[in-house]
């Protein structure tokens, strides 16, 4: 085979070149991506929102039990993308990964459809006449109910993670502008969710547990047919290599050198650096890890065309910079993922509703309970539009002056918003509890009481604000503040926080659980909402709330100005001058 030099001189196969290029790719293989992805988010979506009600009714578990499988079910979830995505990368492509998730979805959601057919598969009915008494699942039920939920995150987790890069893919010769793409991406992702939120979620409350989850069985089934029916047409690219594998090169090669004295001063010390990069030294912050990229022997270090000889005890400064950009905003990070603590508490949302009067006022219509979060949606939808077209612009207008808010200003205003939400939750949940107990449903915890469900829209409405403020700027942090070669971390840092904040928020609802139940007034978490105290639970979501909101300012001003505040300074003055 005949080579060419390239324009860095490195040698090329002309077959390569001269090759014809792959006709696959296209706007035609946008509807077998996105079709996919649709449906996808619809069954995930749709299976969420009452499934902490088929755990209490149907398997007979308390609210604490319930809530807990909910919070890993939701961490796993958030978990699985991440996960799906860096074996995408790394070793077995999107197209593999996608199809891979798109059945492991399917079996799992055909599993859960399972126990709704099968009456051997969950535990007996509550015996009324029997004093109510109630059996507890099998431990082979629990295999297949836990079974489901952990294919169904998996699979799930599989499509979610490479479905954009994907589509993506197609693209790369089409002339499509890559922002119209993403918004049509993001658009679809919502009008998913508001479809599973809305239809799907009605389904299983008025026509049954059976049906309902039959139809997110047929419509993942389509899901899996149509990313196969477009294969043909595909762009498949291979994988590349993996970015942790680098970061984690660095660390050892740290280890590896603890002991040698760092000095790049007056030519002290070589750092090792990628051939054309602009990066020559490393920063002074988290100067241990500098040893990694220290060339101590070049005959011994480098090999004869001047690569490492071992990655393992050298690494570039690049390589070194990229970790440190990660280590850095951890704290910040972290700020995130209590913050993610509050937004996780869906399960009592769902509970509450079902003691409320949920017809619209002068309408026989009852809003589905699994559909309230409808509120919180359409509150994220209301800020992510008003934020350039309306805020931003009397902003300016009451300034005098273009305004911009940095980042880790939205961050804060997410936070404090998120702690508004918890307040407003403890205040309308003392008024239900009171007004419950007075009207004699303290031992009837399905009793509808003679409040509307409105009374629970204003804290829905501060949960979607809260999470559109602070999720949108924690990704453009993110993004500003990695290097370009991390952009595929930096985008799932979020995810992974709400993950954390799930199993945090476990943790957390398990030992106030633990520490209450043995008063003489049980359980702050009981399943009989009437009795249990949901209010002191979210007084102590608001204390920690407000600690976040004091670690959240400490972290920022530790932080220092980020590379996103130093461009916004400067596009003020220019806009400013003009």
């Amino acid at each position: 085979m005949e080579n060419f030099s390239d324009e860095k001189g490195e040698q090329q196969p002309l077959l390569e070149t001269s090759a014809p290029q792959p006709q696959g790719g296209g706007l035609r293989t946008l509807p077998f991506i996105a079709g996919n992805l649709a449906l996808t988010i619809m069954v995930t979506s749709g299976l969420a929102p009452n499934m902490i009600l088929y755990l209490m009714r149907e398997y007979q578990m308390d609210m604490a039990s319930g809530s807990n499988v909910l919070y890993w079910w939701s961490a796993s979830s958030n978990i699985t993308p991440v996960i799906g995505a860096f074996m995408a990368d790394s070793f077995v492509g999107r197209f593999q990964i996608i199809t891979m998730g798109s059945v492991i979805s399917l079996v799992g959601i055909f599993l859960f459809w399972l126990t709704t057919v099968i009456p051997q598969a969950r535990p007996p009915p509550c015996l009324v006449s029997n004093n109510n008494t109630c059996s507890s699942a099998t431990a082979l039920q629990l295999f297949l109910l836990f079974t489901s939920f952990i294919l169904v995150s998996i699979g799930s987790g599989g499509v979610k993670s490479s479905s954009l890069a994907f589509g993506v893919d197609q693209l790369k010769n089409e002339g499509v502008k890559m922002e119209r793409y993403f918004g049509w991406y993001y658009a679809i992702t919502l009008v998913s969710g508001l479809v599973a939120m809305t239809c799907l979620v009605y389904i299983q409350e008025n026509m049954g547990w059976e049906i309902g989850f039959g139809v997110l069985l047929l419509l993942m089934l389509f899901a899996a047919v149509l990313i196969f029916l477009g294969s043909p047409f595909y762009v498949k690219p291979k994988p590349k290599g993996s970015l942790i594998t680098g970061l984690i090169q660095v660390i050892v090669a740290s280890y590896r050198k603890r002991s040698i004295v760092l000095s790049f001063a007056n030519g002290g010390g070589i750092a090792y650096h990628q051939e054309g990069t602009m990066l020559r030294l490393p920063s002074e912050t988290l100067r241990f890890l500098n040893k990694a990229c220290i060339i101590q022997d070049p005959h011994q270090d480098l090999n004869s065309d001047g690569k490492a000889a071992d990655p393992w005890s050298l690494c570039t400064v690049d390589q070194v910079e990229e970790l440190k950009a990660i280590l850095k905003v951890i704290p910040i990070w972290v700020t995130g993922v209590i913050m993610s603590i509050n937004i996780s508490q869906g399960s009592f949302d769902t509970l509450q509703a079902t003691t409320v009067d949920r017809h619209i006022i002068g309408s026989s219509f009852e809003i589905p309970v699994g559909s309230l979060g409808i509120f919180a949606f359409v509150s994220i939808v209301i800020w992510l539009v008003s934020y350039e077209r309306a805020i931003i612009p009397i902003a300016s207008r009451i300034m005098g002056k273009p305004a911009r808010f940095s980042t880790k200003t939205r961050m804060g205003c997410g936070i404090f918003v998120s702690f508004l939400s918890v307040v407003v939750a403890a205040i309308v949940e003392t008024v239900r509890r009171s007004l419950a107990n007075k009207e004699g449903y303290s031992e009837d915890p399905d009793g509808i009481i003679e409040m509307s469900v409105l009374w629970l829209v204003p804290h829905l409405l501060l949960v979607g604000i809260a999470e559109a403020i602070n999720a949108v700027a924690q990704n453009e942090f993110f993004v500003s503040e990695f290097p370009q070669s991390m952009a595929s971390i930096a985008s799932n840092l979020l995810g992974l926080g709400f993950a954390a904040g799930s199993v945090a928020a476990s943790f957390l609802m398990s030992a106030i659980n633990d520490m209450t139940e043995g008063g003489e007034s049980g359980s702050w978490i009981s399943s009989n909402i009437n009795k249990g105290h949901y209010d002191y639970y979210n007084w102590i979501l608001a204390g920690l709330s407000m600690a976040n909101m004091l670690l959240f300012f400490f972290c920022s001003r530790a932080y220092g100005p980020c590379r996103e505040e130093n461009d916004l300074n400067a596009v003020v003055e220019v806009e400013g001058e003009s």
